[in-house]
């Protein structure tokens, strides 16, 4: 038995990560980036333990995300669960009678022989999780080392934003959660809905911060309406997400937009502008465009209120 196998065995990987042995792959790494996040070494660069923690923590990720490696371990603790009950359950009377040791000895020795075989099966499959890599360890890695970033870029521009508390790149309404509309081209009849989905926008949007809700439409095709946490991750997902190369998406502000910057900021960032022409010529600009996008959500709103009232 190699020694990965062997250390994996001394660890219970349901226990490192908080959950039952039932728990499924969502909730297991759900589990994982919740643990990974508080011991992440990059959060304890001065604790070693953290980074042991963290070690061990990937290692159950990558046995129990896959299939065929949690299958042996699972085997191996049901096995190791069977033998402790078995020996609970020797009382003294069987212990002094030679027959039904030398029985249970070679049921022992059995037992035994299956669980080398079941150990071998885990330590191939943890063998080829070497040879093939284990995507589902490297993509949660990802994830947990963007979000330790986002909280870096926070917290370093908290006092940027706490500048703009007079109204630039802020919310006309503190309570106002920002929520976006998003539409798409999608036929009646698509069983797709052009391929957005509640999970895939999800998964889309997250890299921009974190998503609060997606509601697709179930009455209106091609449409639905997200709520992200932050008013910088809404920004974010406003300029720069595109959709599907094949039925790209338009995203539009429905609340929580921030305001246009005030003329003496916009004036100090922008050096581009000239001369005053210059500068009432880009506010002309923005304001049709502000009232473009508002003219826009008005009617996509009355699109909706048509089609639930038809």
């Amino acid at each position: 038995m190699s020694g990965k196998a062997k250390d994996i065995l001394q660890l219970d990987l349901y226990g490192l990560l908080g959950i039952e042995n039932t728990a499924t792959a969502k909730e297991i790494k759900k589990a994982y980036r919740q643990k990974a996040l508080k011991c992440h070494p990059d959060k304890n660069p001065d604790n070693p333990q953290a980074a042991a923690l963290f070690h061990q923590l990937s290692q159950a990720l990558e046995v129990l995300t896959d299939a065929a490696a949690k299958a042996a371990y699972d085997k191996i603790c049901t096995a190791k669960k069977q033998a402790e009950e078995r020996n609970r359950r020797l009382d003294d009377k069987r212990k002094k009678i030679k027959l039904d040791l030398e029985a249970r000895e070679r049921q022992a020795e059995a037992q035994t022989q299956d669980e080398v075989q079941i150990t071998r099966t885990l330590e191939e499959e943890i063998t080829r999780l070497r040879e093939e890599g284990s995507r589902q360890l490297e993509e949660e890695q990802r994830l947990i080392r963007e979000q330790i970033q986002r909280e870096r870029e926070e917290q370093q521009n908290t006092g940027y934003y706490s500048h703009r508390n007079s109204g630039a790149g802020r919310c006309s309404s503190s309570n106002v959660t920002p929520k976006l509309k998003l539409k798409w081209k999608c036929k009646k009849e698509d069983g797709t809905n052009g391929g957005y989905c509640q999970d895939f926008i999800l998964k889309l949007l997250q890299k921009y911060g974190d998503v609060l809700n997606v509601i697709v439409s179930s009455k209106k095709k091609g449409s639905a309406v997200v709520e992200f946490a932050t008013v910088r991750a809404a920004e974010l997902a406003v300029k720069n997400e595109n959709g599907l190369s094949e039925n790209p998406l338009k995203i539009l502000w429905l609340e929580g937009q921030p305001d246009l910057a005030p003329a003496s900021q916009f004036m100090s960032t922008q050096g581009s502008l000239s001369n005053e022409r210059d500068y009432e010529s880009v506010v002309m600009m923005r304001m049709r465009q502000a009232a473009e996008r508002q003219r826009l959500i008005e009617q996509m709103q009355k699109e909706d209120d048509e089609e639930a009232t038809s």
